[in-house]
């Protein structure tokens, strides 16, 4: 009699890994998704004349954009060529 219920449905014995990784796919795997896409969608929207900051910190407005690689003007009469993927945001005028 014992050994009927312990044979019982075996989805049940799944059913904490699998409500775990229902967790693990609502509380970190699609909040990082979406901030990837709406990171990829910022970094494809960018403009000439776009104030920015970079990941290292720096202020700077785009000058040129090339397909991986952007000139930004950092101070008067110094531009620097970096990598698209190092502009962490855009900035808007009243900061």
């Amino acid at each position: 009699m014992a050994q009927a219920e312990a044979t019982g449905n075996p989805l049940l014995g799944f059913l904490p890994i699998i409500l775990l990784f229902v967790i693990f796919y609502f509380l970190l795997i699609r909040p990082q998704q979406q901030s990837q896409k709406k990171r990829k969608e910022m970094l494809g929207s960018l403009q000439k004349g776009d104030r920015i900051i970079t990941i290292g910190g720096i202020y700077g407005m785009i000058k040129e954009i090339k397909e991986d690689t952007v000139i930004v003007r950092i101070a008067d009469n110094v531009n620097i060529k970096m990598a698209r993927a190092g502009i962490d945001r855009v900035i808007k005028d009243e900061e």
